[in-house]
């Protein structure tokens, strides 16, 4: 008997066509950037003629004057942080902190004035931290305290708050007893079982110099997408709400404060830019823009999502309000004395 193999079926080739035009036709970054700049130079008409209105003018004001003041310090901070990151050896910061938790915590969180970088790097490197052993509590205080008073984002603070050379202060004391009392917090009511593990960064195993460029890829496209939602919400605040509504909010202490620390947490925005974006809020009080610049680097959207990654769901659910509540707190009775 003579075994045949059966044909295999026919293959339909409009099918086949149509699978490969379908791959042919996926949209990628630079097509869907030259389909957006074509459409915008067939318009251009229209275009022009609604960037000449006043308001438009003056949105595109406050927005370009946000950007350009704020991207030197968010340039300087990117690569900063990804030079700490690579090439600062993770052990150093466990042999650097006291053995005893109680005196780890104040330690770590002064560590984060030498130690430039934004928020998106506080997360893993305080990943790192408790992977190698560093007590939770110092790297919960590190990984507040870090994109709050580092000194890019004290240097920018100033530069954004010339005439309230208060504001740096304020920012640095503020925060600083904020990342402490989480991390004694944490210390004294923490339960191993609510802090997963963090796994290990992505950047092992890779070169120096390609875990550079890679560090900071990542930061300048997360940071920069920031900056610019931030810039458009304080142009678009500035430019489209109407004066009075602004007024009306910062005219209530108690609302003022609720409604920036609010936006800080939507906004999400890289804490090397976000004193040049809620600097331009002047209509609010200077305790209400605080409270902006120490719950920011604190908690927001992209670091509850960062801490849920690092650290698990259960972490985060219980750790950010606290922050939230707490750094409000503190903002409040800083401001009331140094402001």
């Amino acid at each position: 008997m003579t075994i045949t193999k059966a044909a295999p079926p026919p293959v339909d080739r409009g099918d086949a066509d149509d699978r490969q035009g379908a791959r042919g036709w996926q949209f990628n970054s630079p097509l869907v950037l030259t389909m957006v700049l074509l459409l915008v130079v067939a318009a251009q008409g229209p275009v022009r003629q609604a960037l000449s209105a006043p308001v438009m003018q003056s949105w595109m004001t406050v927005f370009v004057a946000v950007v350009v003041q704020a991207l030197p310090f968010l340039v300087l901070g990117v690569l900063l942080s990804a030079v700490i990151a690579v090439f600062v050896p993770p052990t150093f910061f466990a042999r650097a902190l006291p053995k005893r938790p109680a005196l780890a915590v104040p330690v770590a969180g002064m560590a984060g004035a030498v130690l430039p970088g934004c928020e998106c790097a506080s997360v893993p490197v305080a990943g790192a931290l408790v992977r190698r052993g560093v007590t939770p509590a110092a790297a919960l205080a590190f990984l507040l305290s870090a994109p709050a008073i580092n000194p890019i984002v004290l240097t920018a603070t100033a530069v954004a708050f010339p005439n309230d050379p208060r504001m740096v202060l304020a920012r640095f004391v503020a925060s600083l007893l904020v990342a402490c009392a989480m991390g004694w917090l944490w210390q004294r009511l923490g339960r191993a079982d609510w802090l997963r593990p963090p796994s290990r960064p992505a950047y092992e195993g890779l070169g120096k110099g390609a875990a550079f460029w890679g560090s900071v890829r990542h930061d300048v496209m997360h940071a920069g997408g920031f900056l610019v939602v931030g810039a458009m919400a304080a142009a678009s605040l500035k430019a489209v709400v109407p004066a009075s509504w602004l007024q009306a909010a910062a005219g209530n202490p108690v609302v003022s404060v609720l409604a920036l620390a609010v936006l800080a947490v939507l906004l999400s925005i890289c804490s090397e830019a976000d004193a040049f974006v809620v600097a331009s809020l002047s209509q609010f009080s200077l305790t209400a823009r605080l409270a902006f610049l120490v719950v920011g680097p604190m908690i927001d959207l992209k670091l509850f999502a960062m801490q849920v990654g690092t650290f698990g769901r259960g972490f985060a659910l219980r750790f950010a309000p606290a922050t939230f509540a707490l750094a409000i707190t503190v903002s409040v009775l800083v401001g009331q004395v140094l402001l």
